[in-house]
């Protein structure tokens, strides 16, 4: 009984931390949303205006689906890229596993600016893709179609999100027994049997987890579509940036962002759902 206090307390604090670092500043632009323009000055009187006029805007609803469909992308390209590197790494002898998922993860600790440099000093006129294609003969002279349009965008935010994509799985398949992928052997089950049947299910939560991650992640990406993008690169986070930056027209950027949440939370619940289904054996 005396140390109920003392958990009471540990639990408060603990809790504290979340709630204002959050749930406050998340319910905040909720009720903002709600809110209306006059002018220079932001009056909090309780209107649904900022989401009518985002769903009856077609060009908003058109940068919302594009970026939507971007995302679907990146995460695509992340877990068909992502998924073999990750299942390499787990299949190599353990003096050298940790070396290489170390190789693989020194993105996370870089910076993000240098990380969208580093795919425009590759992708630039001058970069190392087109020198490598005019040495091999491919192409005459460097092109300008690799960088500032959607397909930079694509590959880019691909690129520097497939470490959160490569973790999660990597983590998942190294938690599957070794007993198991022995017996399937021993049984007579062929390579791929084994995969099917045992390893992809069970490292299903891994997948779901990196596709959480990569979708979410360039869900709100708005830097990578202004630096490799040029004008093809408005996505709906930048539409965000810009009513907070350059219209100043904060309930409406705060009810774009609260349609970006709502979304965000849909798939999480959606997708932990399915991993939970497909977490086990067949």
């Amino acid at each position: 009984m005396t140390r109920l206090p003392v958990r009471l307390v540990l639990f408060v604090l603990a809790a504290a931390v979340p709630v204002i670092f959050v749930l406050v500043p998340i319910g905040s632009f909720l009720v903002m949303s709600f809110w209306k323009m006059d002018g220079a000055d932001i009056v909090p009187a309780a209107t649904v205006s900022n989401y009518v006029e985002f769903w009856s805007n077609e060009s908003y609803r058109r940068t919302f689906l594009f970026t939507l469909r971007l995302c679907a992308g990146v995460t695509a390209i992340g877990l068909i890229l992502g998924y073999p590197i990750a299942w390499v790494i787990w299949r190599m002898q353990s003096r050298w596993r940790t070396l290489v998922l170390l190789l693989t993860v020194i993105p996370l600790f870089m910076s993000y600016i240098v990380k969208i440099y580093t795919m425009r000093s590759i992708l630039g006129l001058n970069g190392l893709l087109n020198m490598a294609l005019v040495a091999a003969g491919i192409l005459e002279k460097p092109s300008t179609l690799f960088l500032y349009n959607q397909t930079a965008i694509l590959a880019t935010m691909a690129v520097v999100y497939m470490p959160f994509v490569i973790l999660p799985i990597y983590l998942a398949l190294d938690r599957i027994p070794g007993t198991l992928v022995a017996a399937s052997s021993d049984l007579g089950a062929r390579p791929w049997t084994t995969f099917r049947r045992i390893v992809l299910p069970l490292s299903a939560p891994g997948v779901v987890a990196g596709a959480l991650f990569s979708y979410i992640l360039s869900l709100g990406d708005y830097i990578t579509p202004q630096m490799v993008g040029g004008p093809s690169g408005f996505t709906f986070g930048r539409i965000i940036w810009s009513q907070f930056g350059l219209a100043y027209n904060w309930p409406f950027g705060a009810a774009m962002a609260a349609v970006l949440f709502v979304v965000a939370l849909v798939l999480i619940a959606a997708l932990g759902r399915l991993g939970k289904l497909d977490g086990g054996l067949p």
